[in-house]
């Protein structure tokens, strides 16, 4: 390993970080009357820090006591007011509605009353154009009637001029044929 001056220098400096290191440790470290004195003015410390806490949480907790009747108190007035809101939009929302459909109800009778002087008037020209279809049909089957008798008898006359004629053309012709006999 090393030599004799090299070990002796490592030793020493081995031995002084062990002693610093020590004294290190000694410095943080306390005596036990040196603790119990801490550990009472903690202690004592801590019992006015619970005192002011108890203080201060009976205060504390009234005061929220008290704050929270008041919210309790404002939050029943505002469910009232809000309950009578809502009675009072329901009860217009109910009249709205209501006059609504009477006014519906009452579109609705006129429309219909409408319709039905339409449906009457309707009927009544369509009445009067069946009557008037039936004259005219009538009229129209005694003008036909009345034509063919005139167009009968206006045949029956043809035949007998037709034959008159035939008869005076035959007899003119036999006057012609006994004058040319004789």
């Amino acid at each position: 390993g090393f030599q004799k001056e090299q070990a002796e220098a490592v030793v020493t400096i081995l031995a002084n970080l062990t002693c610093a290191n020590m004294e290190s440790t000694y410095k943080d470290m306390v005596t036990k009357a040196q603790q119990e004195i801490m550990l009472q003015q903690i202690m004592a410390h801590l019992d006015s820090i619970r005192k002011d806490m108890v203080i201060l949480e009976k205060s504390e907790f009234s005061n929220l006591r008290m704050e929270n009747e008041k919210i309790k108190i404002e939050l029943e007035h505002l469910k009232l007011q809000l309950l009578d809101e809502i009675k009072k939009i329901r009860s217009d929302t109910k009249l709205d509605m209501n006059l609504e459909k009477s006014r519906i109800m009452d579109t609705f009778r006129e429309q219909e009353k409408l319709l039905m002087t339409s449906r009457n008037e309707f009927t009544e020209l369509n009445s009067d154009t069946d009557r008037a279809i039936t004259e005219t049909n009538k009229k129209i089957d005694t003008d036909v009637a009345s034509l063919k008798t005139m167009l009968e008898s206006l045949k029956l006359e043809t035949m007998r001029y037709l034959a008159a004629s035939v008869f005076s053309c035959l007899a003119i012709a036999l006057g012609f044929y006994r004058f040319w006999q004789k």
